[in-house]
């Protein structure tokens, strides 16, 4: 690891939680940073790994150029581009790392391939809901733990979005147990893929833009992608007939963009803590739209005719295990993976615990009755 990189790294993550205190106490405006006439004008260009007809997760996106816009009165903008306009939604990490463009806007977990360990910043089966997961990367050591990880691909990453708990998927037949899923072909990343593999899934990894495709010419038989309001855009109801919850593997997974730490380094520590109050902006945002949005959009998709199904207790307690032992077996074969593995495993057990006398005690009443 670079020197450089490493003290960027050091810095982004010392300088996150003063950054999100700073946002509610001593906002900067617009106005007194556009008088500033020793502040450059930057301009730069953001990747993202999606559609811009997906306006939440796409939203996260421009909510950080727009917030960016405006607190630094134009003097910093931030020109998004769709999945495939610049880079393929897949490559975003990549064109960052490169220096291509500046920033992007993704999912961690597209990126296993090249550390498995970037899973966390997602998000991992059986793991954190959106508001445990903004607790662990907050103030819980996680952000910190996974600059450290971001810092060997020459990028910084923020949080900047969360769809909450995802749905399970659609597919073309009913899934009852286990043995269903042998052969079964589905688009699903990440961890999840990896224990969807184990479980005898043929798995593919697509960008949501070619979901439909080819969910509905049988090029796959299974397809994930978030929750209704999306899976409603994108059309997958009427390329199969059946949607199972919930998504086991995805209970609260974070977006990030992600920025190209030379580009980072040559910004003003003014401009660096504007980017941090857009990017949480952003991550706050996005999951209140969801959770806004998707109710309204479950209604329509079942009176029009999709079928609701829940994971049978099998293939929930066998998903569960192989995902303990995928973990477990990663955490032996890599130092690093291990090291934020027992971080996260332990700030888990602490926190299903506290969310296990309180959160769960109130939503099995409340949501039961």
């Amino acid at each position: 690891m670079k020197r450089r990189h490493l003290l960027g790294a050091t810095a982004i993550g010392a300088a996150s939680t003063a950054a999100l205190a700073a946002c509610s106490s001593q906002p900067t405006t617009s106005s007194s940073v556009a008088a500033d006439s020793s502040l450059p004008r930057v301009r730069w260009r953001m990747a993202t790994s999606w559609p811009k007809s997906l306006d939440t997760i796409y939203g996260g996106a421009t909510t950080v150029c727009d917030r960016v816009a405006a607190m630094t009165g134009d003097r910093f903008t931030i020109t998004p581009f769709a999945a495939g306009e610049i880079v393929p939604g897949l490559q975003v990490l990549d064109a960052v790392q490169e220096g291509t463009i500046e920033c992007g806007h993704t999912a961690d977990y597209y990126y296993v391939g090249k550390n498995p360990a970037f899973a966390f910043g997602t998000a991992v089966p059986f793991g954190l809901t959106a508001q445990q997961q903004n607790a662990w990367l907050y103030r819980g050591g996680g952000l910190e733990a996974m600059q450290k990880i971001y810092s060997d691909f020459n990028i910084a990453a923020f949080p900047a979005g969360n769809t909450g708990t995802q749905m399970g998927g659609w597919f073309k037949r009913e899934i009852n147990t286990a043995e269903d899923l042998q052969g079964l072909k589905m688009r699903i990343p990440g961890i999840g893929g990896e224990v969807m593999r184990r479980l005898g899934v043929l798995v593919q990894v697509l960008p949501g833009g070619e979901i439909f495709l080819s969910l509905e010419r049988g090029a796959i038989d299974a397809a994930e992608w978030v929750g209704p309001y999306d899976d409603e855009k994108l059309g997958l109801n009427d390329a199969a007939p059946f949607y199972y919850f919930p998504g086991w593997w995805e209970a609260g997974p974070t977006l990030d963009v992600m920025v190209n730490l030379d580009a980072w380094n040559g910004l003003p520590q003014i401009y660096r803590e504007i980017f941090k109050t857009a990017a949480f902006e952003a991550n706050m945002d996005m999951l209140a739209k969801y959770d806004a949005l998707n109710g309204a959009a479950l209604k329509r998709l079942v009176a029009g005719g999709t079928q609701l199904r829940t994971y049978s207790p099998e293939i929930m307690t066998t998903a569960r295990q192989a995902a303990t032992d995928f973990l477990e077996e990663k955490a032996t074969e890599d130092a690093g993976f291990r090291e934020i593995y027992e971080q996260w495993k332990a700030f888990r057990e602490q926190i299903y615990g506290w969310h296990r006398t309180n959160e769960l005690s109130f939503s099995s009443f409340a949501f039961g009755s």
